[in-house]
């Protein structure tokens, strides 16, 4: 068995719903894994029908969407089972994951009634507050074109100490020996958040160089755990320090572009972020603001 035996991917229609489909069925037969395609039509939908001649047709189009998606993972040479059902999309998928025992969530980072591309759509967002299973979210505009496969050659591993951020690291570790790829361990210094009230007048240099070689072990202790779930997956460390407001977020931006990242993977908290129910505020702002795929780890069950 690998970490990833049963891949779950709800559809909904939209491009950038077939395009994480894409990514989700490349993903599954690099990892031999099983895929069911999930379309759910929505219970306020159907309430808001008048006729059962209307019910009937929302239903047919969820069946042509998962015919859509069958035929593509027929293209790929990727089995695949089908199921539509109804009832509160994000709900309904984090249920059905369970059902499945899913190892892995795909699906797009916005879907049919999304408004740009830098918001995270409505059914996405509730899905990474609800999942307790890895969510890999992917933007539709992505570098990868639709006639070649993702190549993950440099995984992005940000880490600020926690025990989410620590869980994450056997998923980029996964992920990098199954790829070939290089896993970057970031640590971001916010000295925003750090400075506080004090910021205006400027950081004690002591401090900041405290803060930094905490910033060290974290990714030292990281990069072990990398090392040991995949031994010879090169490992690259970085401490970086950020004045933005937006914080670590803006630093992991930074990195993803700087060094041409392919895939992030992150915890969906972070010591600062203690309430499993809604997702942690670094992971949200990465999410709407990087243009690579991002699996979310949620903390480990107690």
């Amino acid at each position: 068995m690998t970490l990833y035996d049963h891949v779950l991917v709800p559809v909904d229609g939209s491009d950038e719903a077939t395009h994480a489909a894409r990514r989700g069925l490349e993903l599954a037969r690099q990892f031999g894994a099983t895929v069911d395609v999930l379309h759910v039509v929505g219970r306020k939908t159907l309430r808001l029908t008048e006729t059962a001649d209307e019910r009937r047709r929302l239903r047919e189009r969820g069946e042509r969407v998962l015919d859509e998606i069958e035929e593509l993972a027929s293209e790929l040479d990727q089995p695949v089972t089908t199921e539509l059902t109804e009832g509160t999309p994000a709900s309904r998928i984090g249920e059905y994951a369970e059902e499945r025992n899913a190892d892995l969530v795909v699906i797009g980072r916005q879907g049919v009634t999304g408004l740009g591309k830098r918001l995270l759509g409505g059914v996405t967002e509730g899905v990474l507050a609800t999942s307790d299973v890895p969510v890999f979210v992917v933007p539709h505009g992505d570098r990868t074109t639709e006639d070649e496969d993702a190549d993950y050659a440099r995984v992005l591993l940000p880490t600020d100490g926690s025990e989410n951020a620590t869980a994450a690291a056997r998923h980029a570790a996964t992920v990098a020996r199954t790829y070939g790829s290089t896993v970057h361990v970031l640590n971001v210094v916010d000295l925003q958040a750090s400075g506080g009230l004090f910021s205006a007048g400027g950081l004690e240099r002591e401090f900041v160089e405290r803060l930094e070689s905490e910033g060290q072990e974290a990714i030292e202790e990281v990069a072990d755990e990398v090392a040991g779930t995949a031994s010879g997956v090169e490992v690259r460390t970085a401490v970086e320090r950020t004045t933005s407001f937006e914080g670590a977020a803006a630093g992991i931006h930074e990195y993803v572009t700087d060094n041409d990242i392919d895939l992030v993977v992150m915890g969906s908290h972070g010591r600062s972020n203690l309430q499993r129910q809604v997702i942690g505020s670094v992971a949200s702002t990465v999410l709407r603001t990087v243009d690579v795929p991002v699996v979310v780890v949620t903390r480990p069950s107690p």
